[in-house]
């Protein structure tokens, strides 16, 4: 009796973790293509929004927009029975030093937290870039409209935290206006150090960076594939893991590239007309993002952005040349194709912030044997664990076995040689965690 008791529960959870959340369904529905449109028009409406342009005007430059970011955060925050606490996180910058600083200034990031119910120092952040660039970042007085880069992922952000407000969830959201992209991702670099002297357990960094355009400077036009761009290891990790990777592998398996094969798999599952494009590379050839500061203090963090960048459109003044229009005006964004980057963040943060804890711990043994086994520290709201295995080659998870609350398990017939593996967990709702790649190695 006892034995087929155990079996059906193992049954009724296997069960339980192959169904659909109806409310990521929700999420998706819910996301407006409208309100993301008319937010990014706001954003363009203040001319320009360069970091060292004006901060006192009420109509026009980066003072005018950051405080208008805050407002809607406060609106929204409103809506949800004060849900939300909102903040300027700021830094100083000087010219001395900096090539790209035209004058000292503060650089103000705009934070709203949303705290979670069972984890409130855990989070997950989703950012925008408040500011925007003319064709030379030192002018700071030129209209720089920045319709696509940046306010398209500013204006995603803003829409993923209305909807989000809606639900309660186990640990905390973060939804940022970063400052200071163009200049030298100061914004991001001031939020990471802030993150790490105030000890945030960050589970993830999802960064939006021109999230609107369809349209290529190679005349590709397609409103369905996007890239996540994820480096593949910790630029802090020790010469002690470096030297492991040698012997068993690991190259492509930080944590930020978990982080990009989670966004894949999420929104594989929910929103299948989509194709997302792991790019295995830290951001665009020689180019940055402001995922890359937290990724510099150890913290997962990647870029999701369109597939096809249209360059006359990035960094231009607005003006015609030889019959090509330059310049990143609001005419050039495709607010339907904002709306489905949006919720492919919007289902992310909200399945990440479900999630019980990732493994901390990992380790993975059956050298010369013709199975392998795997053990890890169990975490607390996991009501149990799943096993991920996959080709060396492969780019995704393929292969998986749920495993129940045990805190090691074998498979047999898999020979260790061939195969990289991973463990996520899972909670009584079946949302899994980020999966965990074996940090340590046992012999039996």
């Amino acid at each position: 009796m006892n034995l087929r008791i155990t079996l059906l529960a193992v049954l009724a959870s296997s069960f339980l973790i192959a169904q659909n959340d109806q409310q990521l369904y929700d999420i998706i529905e819910t996301i407006s293509a409208k309100r993301i449109k008319s937010d990014i028009q706001t954003l363009v409406n203040f001319g320009t929004r360069n970091t060292f342009s004006d901060t006192i005007s009420n109509t026009r430059g980066i003072g005018a927009a950051r405080r208008w970011i805050k407002n809607e955060f406060e609106s929204i925050s409103k809506d949800c029975n004060n849900c939300l606490t909102i903040f300027y996180q700021k830094d100083f910058v000087t010219k001395k030093g900096n090539r790209r600083v035209p004058h000292d200034a503060w650089v103000v990031n705009v934070v709203a937290v949303q705290k979670g119910s069972k984890y409130p120092n855990r989070y997950i952040i989703m950012s925008g870039d408040i500011d925007s660039r003319a064709s030379d970042t030192m002018d700071f007085t030129t209209d720089a409209p920045g319709a696509n880069d940046n306010a398209s992922g500013m204006a995603g952000t803003l829409e993923a935290a209305r909807v989000l407000s809606k639900y309660r969830f186990a640990s905390s959201i973060i939804y940022v206006g970063l400052s200071g992209e163009e200049q030298g991702l100061f914004g991001g670099a001031g939020l990471a150090r802030y993150a790490k002297e105030n000890n945030w357990d960050i589970i993830g960094v999802l960064n939006n960076d021109m999230i609107g355009n369809i349209k290529g400077v190679d005349g590709v036009i397609d409103n369905r594939t996007f890239r996540i761009f994820s480096e593949p290891t910790p630029p802090n990790e020790t010469d002690q893991e470096r030297k492991l990777r040698r012997f068993y592998g690991g190259e492509v398996d930080g944590i930020s590239r978990q982080l990009a094969r989670y966004v894949h798999k999420t929104t594989k599952t929910y929103m299948p007309e989509m194709n997302p494009m792991m790019v295995y590379r830290l951001d665009r050839f020689g180019r940055g993002g402001h995922h890359r500061p937290f990724n510099d203090l150890g913290f997962a963090g990647i870029r999701i952005m369109e597939a096809h960048e249209n360059y006359t459109q990035q960094h231009q003044d607005i003006r015609e040349e030889n019959g090509i229009k330059y310049g990143d005006v609001i005419a050039h964004v495709n607010f339907d194709y904002a709306k489905k980057l949006t919720a492919i963040n919007a289902i992310n943060i909200a399945s990440l912030a479900a999630a019980p804890p990732a493994l901390k711990n990992v380790a993975i043994g059956g050298i010369v044997q013709s199975s392998v086994k795997l053990k890890w520290d169990k975490v607390k709201g996991a009501i149990g664990y799943k096993i991920y295995w996959r080709d060396t080659t492969s780019p995704t998870w393929d292969n998986s076995r749920y495993v129940g609350d045990v805190s090691e398990f074998t498979l047999d017939g898999i020979v260790i040689d061939n195969y990289f593996f991973g463990v996520s967990s899972v909670n009584e709702n079946g949302v899994e965690s980020i999966v965990t790649f074996p940090n340590s190695v046992f012999r039996d």
